[in-house]
């Protein structure tokens, strides 16, 4: 009986550590670069109503600053990029389960997320600012005392409302903000009146307002929220790929192709160098 029992715990043990070794393999997610040059793509995710970085036209084809800057270090790099819609607030999920394989859309390096991503060089920066309505009268964040402020979720600046209290959160109405799953969305809130101010990337509040026929309506408050850095997010570990991007990156920018790039939607040259 005991040699029998012994037998079975042997038995028993193989099979755990076979199992405990394919847990291991299966968890091991990141991939070398020659497996996306085997694969042929990259899949980017995006929030595609994010203007001038990642949106769609009026013709519902992907367009901006992003999109074609990606275009063209697929074609440096020799791997086609593939652009996958996702919910913005599901990004870092998105890129862990492997629906993506990048997170390429005005994407702010933070202290938190650098722990669930590998990111690339910097390439472009960012401030937070409050867009208003001018007839709300609000000329300073602190203006927005009592008010009702809205953000993006899983934005950027959601993560400076929540960091930096004392910039906003602490005076805004119950120190809360409503949170939307795109900033479209906010701006037909901000200028029905359902909410007074919204914190938002100035790269995105520049262009959305200079589209508006009605943007003399429109106030762009500074605030004393952290300059932001703009890079790509990547699996954990994935370095070679990274390495791979930042160097098609720097090549453009070399080349000026880049520079045309940033010129066609931003009207200047706003490439980190």
């Amino acid at each position: 009986m005991k040699s029998f029992i012994s037998v079975l715990l042997g038995i028993g043990l193989i099979v755990l550590g076979f199992n405990l070794t394919g847990c291991s393999n299966q968890t091991d997610t990141a991939k070398s670069f020659s497996d996306y040059e085997e694969k042929g793509s990259i899949v980017v995710g995006l929030d595609d109503s994010f203007v001038p970085m990642g949106f769609r036209n009026d013709s519902g084809e992907l367009v901006g600053f992003d999109i074609e800057l990606a275009k063209k270090v697929g074609e440096t790099v020799g791997v086609n990029i593939e652009f996958q819609p996702i919910d913005w607030s599901m990004k870092e999920t998105e890129l862990k389960n492997g629906t993506i394989d990048a997170i390429w859309n005005g994407y702010t390096v933070t202290a938190e997320r650098k722990e669930q991503v590998t990111f690339s060089q910097t390439y472009l920066k960012n401030d937070q600012v409050i867009v208003t309505m001018k007839k709300n009268k609000i000329q300073s964040p602190n203006d927005m005392d009592g008010k009702i402020v809205g953000l993006q979720e899983g934005s950027s600046g959601e993560d400076a409302f929540t960091n930096n209290p004392e910039l906003l959160k602490d005076f805004v109405k119950d120190q809360e903000a409503i949170s939307y799953p795109a900033y479209t969305e906010a701006f037909m809130d901000l200028e029905a009146g359902r909410i007074d101010g919204l914190l938002i990337d100035k790269i995105f509040a520049d262009y959305y307002l200079s589209q508006k026929e009605n943007k003399n309506d429109f106030a762009m408050i500074a605030t004393e929220f952290p300059e932001e850095d703009y890079a790509i997010g990547f699996r954990i570990g994935e370095t070679e790929l990274a390495d791979k991007i930042n160097e098609a990156i720097n090549q453009l920018i070399t080349s000026g192709e880049a520079k045309a790039i940033s010129e066609k939607w931003f009207g200047e040259d706003r490439l980190v160098k």
